[in-house]
């Protein structure tokens, strides 16, 4: 049984890595994949079903969480983007040479990610580079470095990332130590990569009236030049809404995905009172209806099935046998945590850290121990080694339609090469900025 879901797996994953040369759509592959390895558990487990459904329950309750928290904060995106609420940033970044706005937008990612999150900063990034970048070729370059930085600006925030927010949430690290100690390490591994580029990357950025890009330029509207009304509130409004979830969760210790419908709540309701004199036609694209008819729906499911498939193999202790092998077979930690980091790049980091957390106690392992804090950078960042190994990559690979292998070929060495420095400046580090248990 195992062995056969372990392969499922497998194929599943590669068919979504050649998703082009193969030409089936990724999301096709993913939710297959997902509901075929609970399907061979169901069949072949020897638990009762009433196990292996409470236990689906479960894993799909934590998946739901990470949906509904995206679709939100999308629709929130897109609803500030309808409103032209980007261009109020947009406008003020004038520069047209490509390496400077790179280092631009690689640090409002890298500060914004730690803010927000990963996932909703890509969005946003990728949403922004979509109006300054017109060159669809020089646009992926940004895309990928978009990638590495939001990875990077949430590794050292407690709500910057899934993985380092379930460490805050279960224990393991304090918020105040986790900025100190892994803010520099996560700068080293966002700076590398971009001095590389500051050699090597060649090429203009385009010109707005030239590009065929998709429905992300608003021309379509007619008045692409005139003011829309509205426009600031709603990028206020949209900007406080994503900040005020982690603020959501802290007060009222309720999951961040009802902070983020909260937020998309109040927009909705926002928007219907901005233009009462519309009617329904002209009002379309500006209403929180026309927003959810533009996100990339095929996207959230792609997740969902990467989930389901990955919280099979949890569900069977697959990760946590393989876990505990690594455990025998290699021994030293920082090793160990090192390669769960270059793992995630190709595994969800989420159920990584997740079998992480399970496979070392806290009564071993102290809070802010070293092993919570390196696991936290390694797992956060790793993760852009591989355009599939995070929820920014995923998300960034949807909206832009990055092609897995260009992802491998041009950004991966310089994402492998930031990971690897900053993780040696952590090791370097951390003996300074220890916590000892009282």
């Amino acid at each position: 049984m195992e062995a056969s879901v372990i392969v499922i797996f497998i194929i599943g994953y590669l068919l979504i890595a050649f998703e082009h040369p193969v030409k089936i759509n990724k999301s096709a592959t993913a939710i297959v994949t997902g509901v075929l390895c609970w399907t061979i558990y169901a069949l072949a487990s020897s638990q009762s079903p009433e196990h292996i459904t409470h236990q689906l329950a479960e894993h799909f309750g934590e998946i739901s969480a990470i949906l509904f928290f995206l679709l939100g904060a999308m629709t929130i995106v897109e609803l500030v983007d309808a409103y032209q609420g980007f261009r109020i940033i947009t406008d003020r970044i004038t520069t047209k040479n490509p390496k400077s706005l790179l280092w631009v937008i690689c640090w409002v990612t890298f500060f914004l990610s730690a803010l927000l999150d990963n996932l909703t900063t890509a969005i946003v990034m990728v949403s922004l580079i979509r109006k300054l970048v017109p060159n669809k070729n020089m646009r992926l370059f940004f895309a990928g470095m978009i990638v590495i930085a939001a990875n990077a600006g949430g590794a050292w925030s407690p709500i910057g990332d899934v993985t380092t927010t379930m460490l805050w949430i279960g224990g393991q690290i304090t918020a105040v130590n986790i900025i100190k100690t892994l803010i520099l390490p996560s700068i080293v591994c966002m700076v590398i990569p971009l001095l590389y580029l500051q050699f090597t990357l060649k090429g203009e950025l385009g010109h707005a009236g030239s590009h065929t890009s998709d429905h992300s330029s608003h021309s379509h509207h007619g008045h692409h030049n005139s003011k829309i009304k509205g426009s600031k509130a709603m990028l206020f409004l949209g900007i406080a809404g994503l900040i005020s979830v982690p603020v959501f969760k802290t007060v009222t210790h309720l999951p961040p995905y009802l902070g983020m419908l909260l937020a998309l709540g109040v927009l909705w309701i926002v928007s219907e009172l901005i233009n009462p004199h519309m009617d329904e036609t002209e009002k379309k694209p500006y209403t929180a209806a026309g927003a959810l008819a533009r996100i990339d729906v095929p996207s959230v499911l792609f997740f969902l099935g990467i989930l389901l498939a990955v919280a099979a193999l949890d569900a069977m202790e697959i990760l946590h046998h393989f876990a505990t092998y690594l455990d025998k077979s290699l021994g030293d930690n920082r090793i160990i945590i090192t390669l769960i980091g270059i793992l995630s790049s190709i595994v969800d980091n989420v159920p990584l850290v997740a079998a992480s957390m399970g496979m070392y106690s806290l009564e071993t392992y102290h809070p802010d121990h070293m092993i919570w804090e390196y696991l936290a950078y390694c797992a956060g960042t790793g993760g852009s080694i591989l355009i599939i190994g995070s929820a920014a990559g995923v998300a960034v690979m949807g909206m832009e339609k990055i092609d897995f292998i260009w992802y491998l070929k041009k950004i991966s060495l310089l994402a492998a090469l930031g990971y690897f420095a900053g993780a040696i400046v952590y090791l370097i580090i951390y003996p300074y900025l220890a916590v000892h248990p009282h």
